[in-house]
């Protein structure tokens, strides 16, 4: 009985060599365009300075208490049509303006400062404008004088178009024992 020749092809005449070399060739440029993705668009939210930064907590702290001690308290209402921010001020303190720096945690790019004046009808109400919409979490920074040095009330809420806001009504987080 003769035996029949095998029928052999050549390897890349073959499916499976292919798929193969394709499947690795993807995984080399998917993971190049990855490192680019990351190189170009590097994490601005990390702050490297470590030791100047445990020194601003401790004036931070140092604004927050000053703020405590003049019993300050904060109603803040945002008008969803008009983008006028509207701030009531309580406490022992009524500088001519304020600065309110609503911050996002995650997201830099939707951070908003705003500047409020006084009301000359209403000496505890203070007026600003937003020029965009502010809805979700944010960290609430409001920043005063009260003779030559600087308050801080820091909370933070959640924004929703009508909602009112209260700052002041909460501990100072990360300090439990401010007796000095």
């Amino acid at each position: 009985m003769p035996v029949q020749p095998q029928h052999t092809t050549r390897w890349y005449k073959n499916f499976w060599p292919w798929a193969i070399i394709g499947m690795l060739a993807t995984s080399v440029l998917l993971s190049i365009n990855l490192i680019r993705i990351a190189i170009d668009n590097q994490d601005t939210l990390v702050n490297d300075n470590y030791y100047e930064a445990g020194k601003g907590i401790n004036r931070s702290l140092d604004r927050e208490r000053l703020a405590r001690d003049l019993g300050l308290r904060a109603q803040i209402r945002i008008d969803e049509l008009t983008g006028e921010l509207s701030l009531r001020l309580s406490g022992a303190s009524t500088p001519e303006q304020l600065e309110i720096n609503l911050f996002s945690p995650t997201q830099p790019e939707k951070d908003r400062h705003i500047r409020l004046m006084r009301s000359a009808s209403e000496p505890d109400r203070y007026i600003g404008q937003l020029t965009e919409a502010v809805e979700g979490r944010r960290f609430i920074e409001l920043l005063g004088e009260q003779d030559g040095r600087t308050w801080r009330i820091f909370e933070e809420e959640t924004v929703a178009p009508g909602a009112e806001l209260v700052l002041g009504d909460e501990a100072i987080p990360g300090a439990e024992d401010l007796s000095r």
